[in-house]
């Protein structure tokens, strides 16, 4: 009994590390899945995070997470390669993605330049963003990060590394409030600020 239990609490211990959820929802989670009608779930998630430890990476292009060498917004050949959305992370990716007001290609940085973490712009896939823009010969680069100061500072950074690179700056509009992450906002908002999106 004791080593059952032992392996209940371990899973529910992994389970609490998660984002989102704390011990007491960790519990009620394990305790639905350990339920004789659900233990083929368990199971099933059990392969498919096996699964995804093995076979998940990040495109070499944008950064996305992907299964292969790209990502398929990158090898679609009905993606604009002229535009270029910024984002902090693969969660804003997926944000802009849900909300379906862009058909360009993306840039993940991997988090924000920050003096109190230590992160400069050699921490962040900023080198491999100019690359990428001299490379493609990219038209419009769209800041797409959190209006918080940290994501301003980046954003800033970013359009002066662009300076005399003839590309178009642009951020998003109206509809992002201050201190705000894409990764909350509903679809309906990002859409709005992606088509009121203004010069940097």
């Amino acid at each position: 009994m004791k080593k059952e239990l032992n392996e209940i609490n371990i899973l529910i211990d992994l389970l609490a590390k998660l984002p989102g959820l704390g011990p007491v929802s960790s519990r009620r989670v394990v305790l639905h899945l350990l339920k004789t009608g659900n233990r083929s779930r368990l199971n099933d998630i059990a392969t498919a995070m096996i699964r995804a430890s093995e076979n998940v990476q990040t495109c070499v292009d944008c950064g996305n997470y992907c299964s292969a060498h790209k990502c398929s917004i990158c090898l679609s050949p009905q993606r604009s390669s002229s535009e270029i959305c910024i984002v902090q992370d693969v969660s804003d990716l997926w944000a802009v993605e849900r909300a379906g007001a862009y058909q360009g290609r993306y840039h993940i940085l991997g988090g924000v330049l920050s003096m109190l973490d230590h992160i400069g712009p050699d921490e962040l896939r900023i080198p491999e963003l100019l690359k990428r823009v001299r490379r493609d010969a990219t038209q419009e680069v769209i800041l797409a990060l959190g209006a918080t100061v940290d994501g301003q500072t980046t954003a800033h950074y970013i359009a002066e590394q662009l300076t005399g690179q003839n590309v178009r700056v642009t951020t998003l509009g109206q509809g992002v409030p201050m201190g705000g992450e894409l990764e909350i906002l509903d679809g309906g908002t990002i859409t709005a600020a992606m088509r009121s999106r203004r010069e940097y």
